[in-house]
């Protein structure tokens, strides 16, 4: 058989490798392992609790410690959803939780409640405006409310690049690309309608 016999063979391999590498890599189940979600229980109880978009709370979670719910920042954030000493001291003292809360960051149940009950407050301050939220999530309330005062953000997504933060402005795609993975992934396995009480819905897209 001739050179070019074996190489148009050789070819034909490869491309049939990689169409076959391409559907492992864009099953359900391949995406899952890529895009997990622990602690389910926890975020879909104060999910219900706070109503929240369980979604959100998974996807600030991965962008704030991945997961790792021992995790320290150099700015001194604590646990999985990253809350700063003075803020998580506050949540405990505005949302009437047990005092021990305050020595606990590091436990993941923890973490999520306070990190849940501040998003839902902050869902409360920006009039259930979720883009807002998740930019006052990582700069604070005080300064998304100094940037839309004067002009300098209209708070959509469409003009995200206006945040002057950039830290924040690549927080909030992060978030939401997160979200969205989470949602096209387990939104049917976790029984949740399209209709959200909370849903980012057409901001996230």
């Amino acid at each position: 058989m001739s050179v070019s016999f074996w190489r148009k063979k050789r070819m034909f391999a490869l491309l049939l490798l990689a169409f076959i590498c391409f559907l492992f890599l864009t099953s359900s189940s391949v995406s899952k392992i890529l895009y997990p979600i622990r602690y389910q229980e926890e975020i879909q109880k104060n999910a219900l609790a706070y109503e929240l978009d369980p979604f959100l709370i998974a996807a600030i979670i991965r962008v704030e410690s991945n997961y790792v719910n021992d995790i320290e920042s150099k700015k001194g954030a604590y646990g999985l959803m990253q809350l700063m000493p003075d803020t998580s001291n506050w949540i405990v003292e505005a949302g009437k939780f047990s005092p021990s809360f305050k020595k606990d960051l590091h436990n993941p149940a923890v973490s999520i409640q306070l990190g849940s009950w501040y998003l839902s407050w902050l869902h409360k301050q920006f009039n259930g405006n979720a883009v807002l939220a998740i930019a006052g999530y990582n700069a604070g309330q005080g300064n998304v409310f100094e940037w839309l005062e004067a002009d300098v953000w209209d708070g959509t997504l469409e003009h995200a690049g206006s945040i002057p933060y950039g830290e924040t402005r690549h927080y909030l795609q992060r978030v939401l690309y997160y979200y969205n993975k989470y949602d096209q992934l387990y939104a049917e396995d976790w029984g949740i309608s399209p209709e959200r009480q909370r849903s980012i819905g057409q901001a996230a897209k």
